[in-house]
C-alpha cells in the first residue's frame, strides 16, 4: 500500500513541475521561388527609388507615377512562408510584416526573413501561413512621416527582427533584395514543407498586436499620437530622399 502511495506522490510532484521550455517551431511550405513585393511578379509599374547600400540594407519601392500615387497599393509576400511579426513597430518603421521563408538551394535548406515596412495597412496576422503572391498589406507613409513607399529587406541573419541597430548593415546579415530574387525566381522543393524556428529575435517594448487580429491602418489607435519630428538635410541632392529616421 505504501508503495502505491509513494508512486502517486511522485506522479503528482512531477505533474506540478513546469515543463522545460522548448524553442518555438513551426512547419511551413518550402518556397518554390521568389517574386517582387509589388507589381507582382516582376515589379511592373514600380521602381526602386533607393537601393541597397551600406547605410540602407534594403530597397524603397515607389509607383512610377510619383508622389503618393502608390498610397494604398497592394504589397505581396515574395514567397511561401510564415509570419513572425505583424504589428505597428512605430519609430521609423510604422506597420511592419516579417515573413520567414525556407528554401532549397544547392541541396541544402536555407532560411531568410523578408521585411515589409511603412505600410498603411496590415492584412495578415502573426503565426499565419503565407503563400507566394498573397497580399500582406498596403503601401503607406509610416503615419505621415514619409512620402508613400514600401521599404523592403531580405535578411540572412534571423536575429535582427525590429532592432536593427545592433547588427552590421552589410552582406554578412543581408541580401541585396533585387539580386536575391533575380537569381531565385524558380527553386526546387515545391509542395514540400520543413520546420523553422520562430522565436529568434527580441521584440523589446513593442506593443502586442490587436487581440482580435484586426488589420492595422495608418490612422488606427496603435499609431503614435504625435509623429516623431524630423528635419530634412539642409543640403539634399535628391528631393525624394524619403527615409530620414535612422536611415531606414
Amino acid at each position: 500500500m505504501r508503495g502505491w502511495i509513494s508512486w502517486i506522490a511522485l506522479f503528482c510532484l512531477a505533474a506540478g513541475l513546469p515543463a522545460a521550455p522548448q524553442p518555438d517551431q513551426a512547419r511551413t511550405r518550402i518556397a518554390d521561388g521568389f517574386d517582387q513585393p509589388v507589381g507582382k511578379p516582376d515589379g511592373e509599374n514600380y521602381y526602386t527609388s533607393r537601393g541597397f547600400h551600406a547605410y540602407h540594407p534594403g530597397e524603397d519601392w515607389n509607383g512610377v507615377k510619383g508622389g503618393n500615387s502608390d498610397l494604398g497599393d497592394p504589397v505581396y509576400a515574395i514567397g511561401h512562408g510564415y509570419v513572425t511579426f505583424a504589428r505597428d513597430a512605430r519609430m521609423g518603421w510604422g506597420n511592419v510584416v516579417l515573413i520567414r521563408h525556407i528554401f532549397m538551394e544547392n541541396g541544402q535548406l536555407q532560411t531568410v526573413d523578408s521585411m515589409y515596412a511603412h505600410m498603411d495597412k496590415i492584412l495578415v496576422r502573426e503565426g499565419q501561413q503565407i503563400t507566394r503572391g498573397q497580399q500582406v498589406g498596403t503601401i503607406g507613409t509610416n503615419h505621415g512621416m514619409y512620402a508613400a513607399h514600401l521599404h523592403f529587406e531580405i535578411r540572412k541573419n534571423l536575429y535582427i527582427g525590429i532592432n536593427r541597430s545592433a547588427f552590421k548593415r552589410d552582406f554578412t546579415n543581408y541580401y541585396s533584395p533585387d539580386e536575391f530574387i533575380a537569381s531565385r525566381r524558380k527553386l526546387p522543393g515545391g509542395g514540400r514543407s520543413a520546420i523553422i524556428v520562430t522565436n529568434t529575435y527580441s521584440l523589446g517594448n513593442i506593443s502586442a498586436p490587436p487581440a482580435d487580429g484586426a488589420a492595422l491602418r495608418g490612422n488606427a489607435k496603435t499609431a503614435p499620437e504625435k509623429p516623431i519630428p524630423f528635419k530634412p538635410p539642409s543640403k539634399q541632392k535628391n528631393p525624394f530622399r524619403v527615409n530620414r529616421f535612422e536611415d531606414l
